[in-house]
């Protein structure tokens, strides 16, 4: 029999019991509540007797009826565990997953196929736009997008995604009731009240930390299919998520851009590294149409036809890229370059702009 609420709750405030530890445990499915007491840490175990025997004098009393109050008050405030209907089977399946999830909003927007979308807080106004595309584009095909609610490419993502009647799932680094980035007070609000939802694996009233959002993306990649990495530098909190990702079994995917942009630097690294190379939210699809669950009702799956196209076109889009950042970034020889460069145009898929190449947007991969 599975456990309710307020036992996951008991066992998430319990000492010298980490997330991974409680997980390895509950796969063993213990008895309530001998069994947990026979395979908990001694400090643990002592905690959860004396809250069974004395739960007035238990110094986990005060903290479980505030975390019960706050669930109560609103019909949509959830916490969601391993019994819960609602409960993500993939993030089940990392290899840390939270004990239990708070969160605020509508449980439906875990229903879809889920993408994380992640990327600078400091984008170029090129990133900005491709991530408040490819969230429309993605919302539009029925995806979820998750992300972290931070400023930058996080949260023009999942603005998009809302905007486009799509939903969106905000992972946060502190309580599901504290708004972080105090800027993204009106996209909180959002995603609480139409088509989103706030989960985090705090409890109502902690105050967002340094050290909670590394914890944090394990749980945005771990919600999702795979990972888009829109813009980074290479030292960026996104390669962190996409880490995680590889770690955890999912697909990364990552827009190239400028080698003279410091923005896009993280991003070329990831495919140089084996990130799938991303141009438009097909290039996405096709990689995941392996996994169930992916394609509206009754849509055949197809299998993707081999790509045809000359490898020099995958690295041009509707910026300008200056023939020295193809030669780089293919590692072509400029002679044999721009004899390339030269044949795309004639065939009408590529011509020359101010400031490098372009791919003309007419053209789609096979």
């Amino acid at each position: 029999m599975g456990l309710e609420a307020r036992e996951w709750l008991l066992l998430s405030r319990l000492p010298g019991i980490g997330a991974a530890g409680l997980a390895e445990l509950a796969e063993r499915g213990p008895a309530w509540p001998e069994g947990w007491l026979a395979v908990l840490p001694a400090p643990a175990g002592r905690a959860l007797r004396l809250w069974l025997d004395h739960p007035g004098r238990s110094p986990l009393g005060p903290g479980l009826e505030a975390d019960l109050a706050w669930l109560d008050a609103a019909a949509d405030r959830h916490l969601l565990h391993p019994d819960h209907p609602a409960w993500p089977t993939l993030l089940g399946q990392i290899a840390d997953p939270p004990p239990v999830l708070w969160a605020w909003g509508d449980l439906q927007a875990l229903a879809p196929p889920r993408l994380a979308m992640v990327g600078s807080r400091r984008p170029t106004r090129e990133g900005l736009t491709n991530a408040a595309g490819f969230a429309r584009e993605l919302a539009r095909q029925g995806w979820c997008v998750v992300s972290g609610m931070a400023l930058g490419i996080d949260g023009a993502a999942q603005r998009a995604a809302l905007e486009a009647d799509g939903c969106s799932v905000a992972v946060l680094g502190c309580g599901a009731d504290v708004v972080y980035p105090a800027r993204h007070r009106d996209l909180h609000a959002r995603l609480q009240a139409s088509g989103g939802l706030l989960v985090t694996e705090h409890p109502p009233g902690t105050e967002a930390r340094a050290a909670f959002f590394p914890r944090r993306n394990r749980i945005v990649t771990g919600l999702s299919l795979g990972v888009l990495v829109v813009e980074a530098a290479e030292q960026s909190g996104s390669l962190v998520s996409a880490r995680l990702a590889n770690e955890q079994g999912r697909e990364v995917f990552a827009l190239p851009g400028s080698i003279h942009n410091p923005q896009a630097r993280g991003c070329l690294r990831l495919i140089r590294d084996g990130a799938a190379l991303v141009r438009q939210v097909d290039d996405i699809l096709d990689e995941l149409v392996q996994w169930p669950g992916t394609r509206p009702a009754g849509e055949a799956v197809v299998t993707p036809a081999p790509a045809r196209e000359d490898p020099l076109l995958g690295w041009l889009s509707d910026t300008p890229t200056p023939v020295d950042a193809l030669v780089d970034l293919t590692g072509l020889g400029v002679t044999e370059c721009q004899r390339r460069l030269l044949e795309l145009e004639l065939e009408g898929q590529a011509r020359p702009a101010l400031g490098g190449w372009v791919r003309l947007p007419t053209q789609r991969c096979p």
